[in-house]
């Protein structure tokens, strides 16, 4: 068991998570994460800009989306992106021709595994209202 979370002395939190995409998958996947998510598109600094890529925001969470040269999605890396809402957003995404794979491994939690356009995976989790969810 784990011990319960403590402030560290540093302070930490996660400002966005990096996510790798080809060069030139912008659209299509700005199309997916602005669309379907709903997420909001960040204006990068236009020294960043001139690399390509794409920056969105939804509430807390910030994603930005790189350009690769030799982009290979990550077969088991991926955010866990806490929801209020999961059943909604699985409704949606399959709507949208997203399949979702429904994972009930993860104790506390009800969740399922989707990809975006170019393949990376995004896990989107809900704590489970029966049960006490833990952190791993």
């Amino acid at each position: 068991m784990r011990p319960a979370l403590t402030d560290s002395p540093y302070g930490y939190g996660l400002h966005h998570v990096q996510l790798a995409i080809p060069a030139g998958s912008e659209d299509e996947c700005r199309a997916f994460y602005v669309g379907v998510l709903e997420m909001v598109e960040v204006a990068k600094p236009p020294v960043l800009a001139a690399r390509g890529g794409l920056w969105v925001r939804a509430d807390t969470l910030e994603i930005h989306l790189g350009v690769e040269a030799d982009f290979r999605p990550a077969a088991k890396a991926h955010p866990g992106i806490l929801t209020t809402g999961l059943d909604r957003l699985a409704t949606r995404l399959t709507a949208a021709g997203s399949p979702i794979t429904w994972d009930d491994a993860f104790p506390g939690h009800r969740r399922f595994y989707t990809h975006d356009p170019v393949g990376n995976r995004l896990e989107f989790l809900q704590p489970h209202p029966t049960e006490t969810p833990h952190h791993t």
